[in-house]
């Protein structure tokens, strides 16, 4: 597809997380009537991976409610989050108000991320948790992290693993519980539509765009974006636990997340690299 027919679609999908942002303000998924949780988005093992934020200047890439980007400020970064969605950016800003957060919000495009943040550098870029599906092109991703980190900067990515999105959320009808393969592994069939009436939250329908398009990109393909924009790889982990219970029979661990009592099976990775 042209460059011209993915920046279509990413307009389509803006619009449809405008249309989301409503929904996921006001849902239980989130919580936000109780305050911002922001800690329980994260696994123990990304703390460990990220290492001391204290005086670091991170940002967010694809950071919608910004749930996920306070829990930068609260450890003492210096954090900024981008998001395409207006409407996505100015929840942000009200949730990190409230949440007496010092946090910066900006809107764009991911790829156009170096000329809205100017002259900004950082020390840590993070993404991640259903972020990298909804953009085309990751080698052009890459290279645009590249540009934003400092000499000896460092990428996180943790993303759904690959082989969770093939399973699919829910069975079709008439199947029973076993999971199933019922979508792609591997990158490069194009853009998949999805009909995004409903999201990935509790509340109701979605009001305005509805029409969602995602692309899948296997671990290999996000390493080599990686690594040829430059970037060293450092840490890749296969994690089996998920901050949500995706499907009904999984059981909750110590730390609070869910897992799978069998088969034990990849349903996050983590990606850590240096500039």
């Amino acid at each position: 597809m042209s460059s011209d027919g993915h920046e279509r679609l990413m307009r389509a999908n803006e619009a449809n997380w405008d249309a989301r942002t409503p929904v996921h303000v006001a849902s239980r998924f989130y919580g936000l009537e109780q305050g911002v949780d922001a800690a329980r988005w994260f696994a123990p093992y990304e703390w460990d991976d990220l290492g001391d934020l204290a005086g670091r200047d991170v940002l967010h890439l694809q950071c919608h409610l910004g749930t996920e980007t306070i829990a930068f400020a609260r450890r003492g970064a210096r954090t900024v989050g981008l998001d395409f969605s207006a409407a996505s950016i100015t929840a942000a800003r009200d949730i990190a108000d409230r949440a007496g957060a010092d946090v910066t919000y900006v809107r764009a495009n991911v790829y156009e991320a170096v000329e809205a943040l100017g002259e900004a550098r950082f020390d840590v870029v993070y993404t991640g948790k259903g972020a990298l599906c909804y953009l085309p092109d990751l080698p052009r991703w890459a290279r645009t992290v590249a540009r934003l980190l400092r000499p000896g900067g460092r990428l996180y990515v943790v993303e759904f693993h690959p082989l969770l999105n093939a399973l699919g959320p829910t069975a079709a009808p008439g199947e029973g519980s076993e999971l199933l393969l019922r979508h792609d592994y591997l990158g490069g069939g194009g853009p998949v539509h999805r009909d995004a009436t409903y999201t990935y939250t509790d509340g109701p329908a979605v009001d305005g765009a509805r029409d969602s398009y995602e692309w899948m990109h296997g671990v290999a393909e996000v390493v080599n974006a990686v690594s040829g924009a430059g970037m060293t790889i450092r840490r890749l982990r296969e994690e089996p636990e998920l901050p949500w219970p995706r499907w009904p029979r999984m059981v909750r661990t110590p730390n609070g997340w869910w897992r799978l009592p069998e088969p034990r099976i990849p349903l996050l990775y983590g990606l850590l690299a240096s500039r």
